[in-house]
């Protein structure tokens, strides 16, 4: 099994779209105008429109509502792109930090209020847990 995508529902597609690819670099596949994909190696981050909604069920997602969900992107140098983002994200929730788990961190919000974690592994055993992963 793989995990192919985290898809993010959104009332703005392309205001969410234009966010990503500045915040990542990585230009996004416009499938529909009301769906894009952000594609890496190991995997994708989707968004698609509220419109489409209703096409998995009856009220199963809401744009706006997530609370408990972090998007992580593994980075070469987290201060590089905590400079790199300060003209894109307009909330920092916290600049970069040395987490206790060994991963140097920048959180930000999406302008969907999603929080957005840039991450580059610091200490040994981060980094020999990350080795094997490509970063393109």
């Amino acid at each position: 099994m793989q995990l192919a995508a985290t898809r993010i529902i959104t009332d703005d597609v392309d205001t969410l779209v234009t966010f990503y690819e500045k915040a990542t670099g990585i230009s996004a596949a416009r499938l529909h105008p009301m769906f894009a994909e952000l594609r890496t190696p190991s995997g994708a981050l989707a968004i698609a429109d509220s419109a489409t909604v209703p096409l998995l069920g009856d009220d199963v997602a809401e744009a706006h509502a997530n609370r408990s969900v972090v998007l992580d992107f593994l980075v070469d140098d987290v201060d590089g792109t905590y400079e790199a983002l300060r003209s894109v994200v307009d909330v920092v929730v916290k600049e970069p930090t040395d987490m206790p788990w060994g991963n140097r961190s920048l959180l930000v919000r999406d302008p969907d209020g999603n929080l957005v974690n840039f991450f580059t592994p610091t200490g040994e055993e981060a980094r020999a847990r990350f080795a094997d992963r490509s970063r393109d």
